[in-house]
């Protein structure tokens, strides 16, 4: 009678200390625990006491926490590698200039375009022109200066050594500067009547410089330029002599697709398109040109 006393009291005493988690289900729990003391006499009051006690009050050692929380980065000053595709490379910078209250973000999205191609950050550098911080709005400008700069020094100096030239030479100056005058153009940096003017020249500059002997890629570049000029039948006959010159085809196919459409021959469209590499048509623009034509 003793013994089944203390074995309740016991498993009371244990049962009011497990975990929460522990004493359920009833009346199973409190059983068990009674069931050792009574059935097992002595060794079971202290094997009871002996399991339950250092359990609660030894717990077991958790292994240390291997990550830790950190602060979100700011914008880098160098434009990261891209691992997918690029479309929409500049979008980020671009919210940023538009919606970052702080200024200092908002200049370092623009030192960020500083490992861009021109074609991507210009369009970045113009838009902070209308910043309302005098601060983000000199820096857009001052980058903005320096490659427009760049590139009138560089044909400044083309155009001094010009006279007097040997014809060999003189071609090779010709092309340099018609892909200079390009680049103005093609960048954004000259825009309304200035990039007409700026088109103009390098359209001279590269027809002087293929009846010099100039060829290969300066045939694309002459027929890009008319292209942009609206002279598609100029634009035409350099795309079919830089094909003949033996220029890869995947290069010249989507001019030759652009031409296409602007002259509204249509049904040409879905064969050029189908003709460009595999890897070019499942990359932008190509994907979506490829999908809606063919």
């Amino acid at each position: 009678m003793t013994h089944g006393i203390a074995c309740g009291l016991l498993t009371a005493a244990v049962w009011l200390l497990l975990p929460a988690r522990y004493r359920r289900p009833l009346p199973w729990s409190p059983l068990f625990i009674f069931s050792l003391a009574f059935f097992v006499p002595l060794i079971g009051a202290v094997g009871v006491i002996a399991a339950i006690f250092p359990a609660l009050y030894l717990p077991r050692k958790r292994e240390a926490q291997t990550w830790q929380a950190v602060g979100i980065p700011d914008l880098p000053f160098r434009a990261q590698t891209q691992l997918h595709s690029p479309t929409f490379g500049d979008s980020g910078l671009q919210d940023v200039l538009r919606h970052a209250p702080d200024p200092d973000q908002r200049l370092a999205a623009l030192l960020a375009t500083r490992r861009m191609p021109g074609k991507e950050a210009v369009p970045i550098l113009k838009l902070a022109l209308g910043d309302p911080s005098d601060d983000v709005r000199l820096l857009a400008y001052s980058m903005l200066d320096k490659q427009e700069t760049d590139i009138n020094q560089r044909i400044q100096s083309s155009l001094e050594q010009l006279p007097g030239a040997a014809p060999q030479k003189a071609g090779a100056l010709h092309a340099t500067l018609a892909r200079w005058y390009w680049e103005l153009a093609y960048l954004g940096l000259a825009q309304g009547s200035v990039q007409q003017h700026v088109l103009g020249q390098a359209g001279e500059h590269a027809e002087q410089a293929l009846k010099l002997g100039e060829g290969g890629e300066l045939l694309l570049l002459a027929g890009r330029i008319a292209l942009e000029r609206g002279d598609v039948g100029k634009a035409r006959l350099h795309m079919h002599q830089a094909e003949e010159a033996g220029m890869d085809s995947a290069k010249v196919l989507p001019f030759r697709a652009e031409i296409a459409f602007e002259t509204g021959r249509y049904a040409e469209i879905p064969g050029l398109l189908r003709s460009l590499p595999a890897q070019m048509q499942q990359r932008p623009p190509f994907a979506g040109l490829v999908r809606t034509w063919t």
